[in-house]
């Protein structure tokens, strides 16, 4: 599992520190209108109402457990372990969702994550991790790239609701040009193929889904000011409606025809490959209101900006 942190940046990470301890009121609101619209409504993606015919557990299986229809799935966090499951299939391009419920009250720190990957020393991963907080205080979602096994690519935002309330939507739209990460349909990042510039893109590996919640009290609340009040435990994050409609790359296969470089899928589509003024709109106002940490600012860890950093809005 990714437990990337930013390093290096003492003051960054003292200045985090005084955001999350400082009470936040939200008050902007996002446009979920610009939403990727055409295929999300004329597609139909394969939707699983039983966790175990998609996903097998990797750690802690007595800390996982599925309602009696087998639609909602449940990892628990004790003092004792925490838990994590993947898929059964692994993919390149397409649309990945994931609907979930986070550890509601005093969270600090707990860390629930969704991400997709591949393994090896030249793995890809796409990150979202959600690091809890104390009562009354944001959680901070975390996204981070891997590209050919370099990652230190980490950005944070708080959400504009209590994602502990319901349930929310956490997808990624991933295709030959971009990558977009959306919560609930709204863009909070791209990362675009760079490759003409010498940065490495999430081309050629196929990368499962995974989930887990674990112990991250070293580092995933206020830098690590803050610990796990194991008082309140068991903490319990619930995940629903996994779909997908994307390219299945099979085990031990060649690659499969819909990741040819000639293939035509609908995530392949001119107007895929870059954000709608409505959407880079709605990316810039999260970025505006909500962004707290952004690599491509830390001129600590990165006196030399990162070459992506430039396109990726």
């Amino acid at each position: 599992m990714a437990a990337a942190r930013p390093r290096g940046n003492i003051v960054a990470w003292l200045l985090l520190a005084v955001l999350v301890a400082a009470p936040l009121v939200l008050t902007q609101e996002v446009d979920t209108s610009g939403t990727f619209p055409k295929p999300y409504a004329t597609s139909t993606p394969k939707t699983f109402a039983d966790f175990s015919s998609e996903f097998t557990v990797f750690w802690g299986p007595e800390h996982i457990s599925t309602t009696p229809d087998g639609q909602m799935l449940d990892l628990t966090l004790t003092n004792i372990s925490g838990a994590g499951f993947n898929s059964k299939r692994t993919f390149i391009y397409g649309r990945i969702n994931m609907n979930l419920k986070l550890i509601g009250g005093d969270s600090s720190g707990t860390v629930t994550t969704y991400y997709l990957t591949s393994f090896g020393d030249h793995h890809d991963e796409l990150d979202f991790e959600f690091l809890g907080n104390q009562t009354g205080e944001p959680y901070i979602l975390q996204t981070n790239v891997f590209a050919n096994g370099k990652g230190e690519r980490e950005q944070r935002i708080f959400l504009w609701f209590d994602p502990s309330s319901d349930f929310h939507s956490y997808s990624v739209l991933w295709n030959k040009k971009q990558i977009v990460f959306m919560v609930d349909g709204v863009p909070i990042r791209v990362f675009k193929n760079n490759e003409a510039l010498g940065v490495p893109y999430l081309n050629k590996q196929p990368m499962g889904v995974y989930s887990s919640l674990w112990n991250g009290d070293s580092w995933a609340t206020q830098g690590g000011l803050i610990k796990v009040n194991w008082t309140l435990a068991p903490f319990v994050a619930t995940f629903q409606n996994y779909n997908y409609d994307a390219c299945e790359w099979l085990t031990n296969t060649t690659v499969p025809a819909c990741a040819d470089p000639a293939a035509v899928n609908w995530w392949d589509a001119e107007s895929y490959s870059e954000l709608s003024q409505v959407q880079a709109n709605e990316l810039r106002k999260v970025q505006q209101y909500y962004m707290v940490y952004d690599y491509c600012t830390d001129s600590e860890r990165f006196p030399v900006q990162p070459v992506e950093c430039a396109s990726n809005l």
